[in-house]
């Protein structure tokens, strides 16, 4: 039996065969499609986005699944984000806490591309004195106590050259407690001390400087520091090291005048300019080893020593650091016996800065670079520069005053007798406030106080091997008949010598650098993403293009 086809005309003539049946079909025709709204849209959107996305676990949300399978995935989806945002979270804070790493550079560096270190010279010696003529300096403070009771008369027992001497012996020498008010005021500790000391071709007997035997005098400049005059080779002048309302007391004028024709090409961030001569300022060494570096007979002289100043120590204290660097002579210094022979072998230890890592904030690469931080007193930044600078400050606000090695402006008095007392504790207090600022590492606070000395971005140490060896001079000149005429000159004189030289040719330099850059980062990012999810910038542009263009598409057509 034939199929009979059933339509919608058939059913309706059927049940009224009056109906025109053309009339039918235009209606069935007209009926109007389902409504479009955005929720199914985003419906639909969402299920086709499910089965197309490359993001791993996706699509199952987008299909008819058992509820205990789509709760299985929903589970793990979630676990998956926690482990993979917490993994993102930690490379963004260790890229934004710690964005510097200190590496080893890939290349060694010559030493004729860094300066010879600046060297510092104290005699232990603070005071010339004949035994048989002249007082100690315990004796001399023992008159100036009878002169404060006394009438106050000066006579030939004790002169107004023995009280100035005493006062400032006070300031430099550490076997008295002091607490007295000032006999004479404004002083001139300066003057006295180089009145008081012996002359320096007495001390520097013969230099040696690149193998070539030269007047220690041309080599060498005087310093005022804490504990009285010391001596420098290699330092930068005073017009290049201080501010312009410094007082530039650390440099005498001979010598200030003497280098004022020298200009400084060089600097610690960019090293020396192109093309400089073979003599530089600050002077640099072509190779290493002891006939290159510098040499120094030193003498000491048994009669001039006064024990009762800095106790049984005697001799000299030598430093070494950067030429624009000005330490505490108190620290890292090596100490020099009479009689002895002390080679020390310095290498250099210098840290580096990239480029790239100028741009960030000082508090996060943790080092200054010189722009970033002006000092007062000092046009170079050093870590060393700022403590003094601060050390400075505090002493002022705690005391009205500083004492007289310190960097000062003509404004600032400088600390007389009453005060010392008073220094030496601002000096211990400065220490400790230091180590309470570090060990709470209250950002603000560093922010609002002066002493927020973080080191150099590019900075040069020097470590020493010191080797020591027994000095016989009086056998040497008797191996050349010239006993009786040195001793005839210098009589009781008791000789060192003192030699400083680099160990090797080249060194390696350490290089602060971007632990994260951009493209790190981004780069880190993208495969942790990767590696959980399955997540790349196409699958973002995905997600963009499906629920943009693709719902507007699905909406409008």
């Amino acid at each position: 039996m034939p199929s009979v086809l059933y339509t919608p005309q058939k059913a309706a003539i059927k049940t009224n065969p009056t109906i025109d049946p053309s009339k039918i079909l235009e209606k069935v025709e007209e009926k109007p499609p389902p409504k479009k709204t955005l929720a199914k849209g985003i419906r639909k959107t969402y299920e086709e986005f499910c089965g197309n996305t490359s993001i791993h676990g996706f699509q199952y949300f987008g299909q008819h699944r058992p509820r205990k399978e789509i709760f299985f995935w929903i589970v793990v989806f979630a676990i998956t984000i926690y482990f993979c945002t917490s993994i993102i979270v930690r490379i963004y804070v260790k890229w934004y806490e710690t964005p510097v790493i200190v590496s080893f550079s890939e290349k060694s560096t010559p030493i004729w591309n860094i300066p010879f270190p600046r060297v510092t010279i104290c005699p232990e010696t603070k005071r010339s004195i004949n035994k048989t003529a002249e007082d100690t300096f315990v004796e001399l403070y023992r008159k100036m106590k009878d002169f404060e009771k006394g009438d106050r008369q000066f006579n030939e027992n004790f002169t107004r050259t023995d009280l100035e001497d005493t006062l400032t012996l006070m300031h430099i020498c550490n076997s008295i407690n002091v607490n007295t008010e000032p006999i004479i005021r404004n002083l001139s500790y300066t003057d006295i001390m180089s009145r008081m000391l012996p002359n320096f071709d007495k001390y520097f007997h013969t230099c040696a400087w690149f193998g070539n035997e030269t007047s220690c005098n041309s080599l060498f400049k005087k310093v005022y520091t804490d504990e009285g005059i010391c001596y420098v080779f290699n330092t930068l002048k005073a017009d290049d090291m201080y501010r312009e309302d410094v007082m530039k007391s650390k440099v005498t004028a001979e010598s200030k005048d003497k280098q004022k024709k020298v200009p400084l090409k060089w600097s610690l961030e960019e090293g020396y300019a192109v093309g400089s001569d073979l003599h530089t300022y600050p002077a640099r060494v072509l190779t290493s080893g002891s006939d290159a570096g510098l040499t120094i007979y030193l003498q000491s002289f048994l009669e001039e020593m006064d024990y009762s100043c800095n106790g049984p120590i005697q001799g000299f204290k030598v430093m070494l650091h950067s030429p624009d660097d000005v330490p505490s002579v108190t620290k890292h210094f090596v100490r020099i016996s009479m009689e002895k022979e002390v080679m020390i072998a310095i290498k250099p230890n210098m840290i580096t800065t990239s480029a790239d890592i100028a741009a960030y904030d000082p508090e996060k690469r943790r080092c200054f670079m010189n722009k970033d931080r002006q000092l007062r007193f000092y046009k170079v930044y050093s870590q060393n520069n700022c403590e003094r600078e601060c050390l400075t400050n505090y002493t002022l606000g705690q005391c009205k005053c500083v004492h007289f090695a310190m960097p000062r402006t003509e404004n600032m008095t400088i600390c007389a007798e009453d005060k010392i007392e008073c220094y030496m504790k601002a000096h211990k207090k400065f220490y400790v406030k230091q180590f309470k600022d570090g060990s709470t590492q209250d950002e603000e606070a560093a922010d609002d106080d002066d002493c927020n000395c973080l080191p150099a971005c590019t900075s040069l140490d020097f470590e020493t091997e010191i080797s020591e060896g027994y000095f016989d001079l009086v056998s040497t000149l008797e191996a050349y008949n010239s006993t009786d005429d040195y001793f005839a000159e210098y009589p009781g004189g008791k000789m060192s010598r003192l030699v400083i030289y680099f160990k090797e040719n080249q060194f390696i330099t350490s290089r602060r650098s971007e632990l994260y850059g951009i493209t790190e980062l981004v780069a880190n990012f993208g495969g942790v993403l990767g590696l959980f999810m399955g997540v790349s910038i196409l699958s973002v542009v995905e997600i963009i293009y499906h629920f943009t263009l693709r719902l507007w598409e699905r909406m409008m057509g």
